[in-house]
């Protein structure tokens, strides 16, 4: 059983793979760590047959694959019941389900899933892979690129980043809510938006509204 190290390791690369290629560098910021201990560390799961390196480019073999959605499933499992039983704000919960996903056994897992009833979804939306590994997502579209004039359901925010989530709370930028882009400002600048019943428009970083992720309002059954 790799270490909670490595653990993170596998479960970082897993998301970052999600948006594209994923690179030492990126796993170096991810991680807050030195060029150096990532290639030490990549190496590591290398020989456990965890990762393979093609070029620069890092890719989760299919072992390596299955106990990240394992990983991504036992912190996802850990976030709802922190925030749903236990009642912590769901960027503080990030945190602390970093933690906990190493302690849970397979036995405890399945009791705590069967005790949430079978949730498909974490706090922030993304998806909870089964326990067979299924990962089902609905996909959507970048805040950011929906047209101005157009509303959509927010369906899933980034999860890595306790700051962002804090501030995306205090909006009420969460999961189900709805939000309408009354205007973009041009050559990458800020949205202006609506959120749910709000009754003034705020303004919103381009690269935030690139980070959450929306169903346009006709999409939603």
């Amino acid at each position: 059983m790799p270490t909670p190290t490595l653990e993170e390791y596998l479960e970082i690369i897993y998301k970052l793979a999600e948006r594209g290629t994923v690179k030492p560098t990126q796993l170096a910021d991810a991680m807050a760590v030195s060029g150096p201990t990532v290639t030490a560390t990549l190496k590591r799961l290398a020989e456990r047959g965890l990762v393979v390196r093609k070029g620069t480019d890092v890719e989760l073999t299919s072992e390596g694959e299955s106990l990240a959605v394992d990983i991504v499933r036992r912190h996802r499992i850990s976030e709802i019941f922190l925030v749903d039983i236990l009642g912590l704000d769901w960027d503080v919960a990030h945190e602390e389900a970093c933690r906990l996903e190493h302690a849970l056994s397979p036995r405890v897992l399945e009791a705590l899933e069967a005790y949430l009833n079978n949730p498909e979804v974490c706090p922030h939306g993304h998806p909870v892979p089964s326990s067979e590994g299924v990962v089902t997502k609905v996909v959507g579209a970048a805040l950011a690129d929906l047209p101005v004039g157009e509303t959509g359901t927010v369906i899933r925010v980034a999860e890595d980043d306790e700051q962002v989530l804090s501030y995306l709370g205090e909006l009420g930028l969460r999961p189900g809510t709805t939000v309408t882009v009354e205007s973009a400002a041009p050559f990458g600048g800020p949205l202006t938006v609506k959120i749910g019943d709000a009754a003034e428009p705020i303004a919103l970083a381009r690269e935030l509204g690139e980070s959450i992720v929306v169903l346009p309002l006709l999409e939603v059954s």
